[in-house]
């Protein structure tokens, strides 16, 4: 949606690096010990990137941090379950064992885990979630980068890592039979949770930039131009999908289920369009257009992709041969067989979407507060930006409004405002969000409901039922969703103020002032 705000200046962790740069001492006798202190004590790494990166921010800084520490343990735990890395490494068995003897020696357990398949991405994803969720609730109602709690997120990353290694270890002491009946269900919850924060950014997305972009329409000829080039390149893009899914993953033969899905989401498409420009719409909503229901048009064409390439193949004979049907292939007549080029580009869609709903949540959830999810929808925008959507802080202009009432007669010119620091970006939404993203990655690898028996190769190439119809109903929920907050403004009519009592009665006073000789003045 939007990028990560500027966060606030450099705060007293970081300003005796900054002291140091700035003094006359050699920045090589400085750093060095500096960077080694700020690994495991409570000063931010940020402090040793200033002079190479003097943009970046310590909560800057700490976010790539996690990232990368997500995007390494989602690496992992793809290794893990890939089948074709297990055998080359550990030979031609199909599952890594714990040696016996050093299981006995650090856990006391007779049956050791297994340290591949899905019981290994299981642990691994439990000790990334709970390292988050410990964090989430411990840096809860925090809102300045100076506070002492500020210092967890930011600082002793030596410390966290050797933490968050422990806690992975002590997932693999935990017994299949009791770690797979509770946390599968916990990662179930959780991923349909994070399905439903993605849904909410995605539809706020596109409700804010249509705003945002209206508003400047409304001014300027240039901003409606650039109104009319996005929603022409979003509806583009849906249209030259629809077309290709229509191509590759059907089959005259065949495909039933995939042409009909197709035929149902181009007619959601259609039906959005159309409600968000009649006039019942426009006349509760000003601001609707097509451009939002042109990004959740072609965002609607994503999830239809995502789910016809999570599916199965048909297998029919045709001609006297077995054919593969319903995905990409040369012809159409040519046995069709896997393409790991498609299955990968929608991964990696995928995984873009998880960091952008885990970066942008935590930035809403500071802009607007705890009820952000209700509060992003009703915004309205003073003047447009190329910043699609959001504003830089709510709070600043709230405050700018209380400061301008002053008497006119007073003479004293206006304290200078306090300079408050803020946080760029929820600190405890950013680790709850990425507790939900930990679960939702555990259940892709793992095909949701059958989970028994996952491989990295069949989750992005041979797909499961599992996964095809979380991904359908992913977009359905979409749109109803979308259909909602068009819908359910009409339900919400306008009362009408009452008149206040005392117009009434300078009315009445005025008539008898008007008609001073009638006995009994007019009621």
């Amino acid at each position: 949606m939007v990028g990560a705000k500027a966060g606030p200046g450099p705060g007293p962790s970081t300003s005796l690096g900054l002291a140091q740069q700035h003094s006359g001492s050699s920045s090589v006798l400085v750093k060095s010990p500096f960077c080694q202190v700020c690994c495991c004590g409570p000063a931010p790494c940020a402090s040793c990137c200033h002079s190479r990166w003097p943009f970046l921010t310590a909560s800057t800084c700490s976010r790539l941090f996690y990232i990368f520490l997500h995007v390494g343990a989602s690496a992992i735990c793809c290794l893990l379950l890939s089948r074709t890395v297990v055998e080359r490494v550990w030979g031609k068995t199909h599952r890594i064992q714990m040696p016996s003897g050093l299981c006995a020696h650090l856990f006391g357990l007779s049956d050791c885990p297994v340290l591949s398949g899905s019981g290994a991405v299981y642990r691994v994803c439990a000790g990334t979630a709970t390292f988050h969720l410990l964090q989430a609730v411990l840096l809860v109602h925090l809102h300045s980068p100076t506070s002492p709690r500020a210092q967890l997120h930011n600082s002793f990353w030596l410390l966290k890592l050797l933490f968050l290694l422990g806690l992975c270890a002590l997932a693999f002491c935990i017994p299949d039979e009791h770690l797979f009946p509770a946390w599968h269900y916990v990662g179930i919850c959780g991923g349909f949770a994070f399905i439903l924060l993605q849904l909410v950014l995605i539809t706020a997305f596109a409700h804010s930039w249509n705003k945002n972009w209206q508003t400047g329409a409304a001014q300027d000829c240039s901003w409606f131009l650039a109104v009319v080039l996005a929603t022409l390149g979003f509806y583009g893009m849906a249209g030259v999908g629809a077309m290709l899914l229509f191509r590759y993953y059907t089959h005259p033969a065949g495909c039933l289920l995939n042409k009909m899905l197709l035929s149902l989401h181009l007619c959601f498409c259609g039906l959005i369009s159309f409600l968000s420009i009649t006039p019942c719409i426009r006349l509760k909503q000003p601001r609707s257009g097509l451009l939002q229901a042109s990004v959740i048009s072609c965002y609607i064409m994503y999830l239809t992709f995502s789910a016809l390439s999570s599916r199965p193949p048909e297998r029919l004979i045709l001609q006297g041969q077995n054919h593969t049907l319903c995905l990409p292939g040369l012809t159409k007549m040519e046995p069709q067989t896997p393409d790991t080029s498609l299955a990968m580009l929608s991964a990696g869609i995928m995984y873009a979407c998880v960091l952008f709903a885990c970066n942008e949540a935590s930035y809403l959830a500071e802009v607007f507060g705890p009820l952000w999810i209700v509060k992003i929808y009703s915004y309205e925008f003073q003047k447009p930006s190329l910043c699609f959507c959001c504003p830089e802080r709510v709070e600043a202009d709230e405050g700018q409004r209380g400061g301008a009432a002053r008497p006119a007669d007073q003479e004293t010119p206006p304290a200078p405002p306090v300079q408050v620091q803020h946080l760029s970006y929820s600190y405890s939404a950013f680790h709850f969000v990425f507790f939900l993203a930990s679960l939702y990655v555990m259940v892709t690898l793992t095909n949701w409901f059958s989970y028994e028996g996952a491989e990295l190769e069949k989750t992005f190439t041979k797909g499961s039922w599992a996964t095809f119809w979380v991904k359908v109903a992913s977009c359905w929920a979409c749109v109803l969703l979308y259909l909602g907050l068009l819908l359910v403004p009409l339900c919400w009519s306008p009362t009408p103020k009452p008149q206040p009592l005392i117009f009434r009665r300078r009315r009445r006073h005025r008539h008898c002032i008007v008609s001073p000789d009638n006995k009994y003045p007019p009621v």
